[in-house]
């Protein structure tokens, strides 16, 4: 029997892209999110310590079901196996091809 699929999410947040894996990933009943389950944090050696991937096994320790906006959503992959989770910085000004989606603002008619 097939293993469950893995999928890599690229995310951005708060000034952050994440790249997170997960195993379960569906469009949301409420509108405008995607469901992400399943986290999956890879299990290297305890002696090396990626201060990133630590950073986001503890701000996703206990979650069950993250909704991200799918505005915010930059890629999501299907791939064979998880790899490294990251979390990358991007400042004010700083030259990127990672930007959010741009939103619409409320009309004043």
């Amino acid at each position: 029997m097939a293993s469950s699929p893995i999928y890599k999410v690229v995310f951005y947040n708060q000034n952050q892209v994440f790249e997170v894996y997960c195993r379960a990933i569906y469009q949301s009943e409420m509108y405008g999110f995607i469901e992400v389950e399943e986290f999956v944090f890879g299990e290297r050696s305890q002696l090396l310590v990626d201060p990133s991937e630590e950073k986001l096994k503890n701000e996703f320790a206990g979650v069950n079901r993250s909704y991200i906006p799918a505005h915010s959503v930059i890629r999501i992959d299907e791939v064979e196996s998880e790899g490294a989770v990251k979390v990358m910085d991007i400042k004010p000004g700083e030259k990127s091809n990672m930007v959010q989606f741009p939103i619409p603002g409320p009309r004043s008619d």
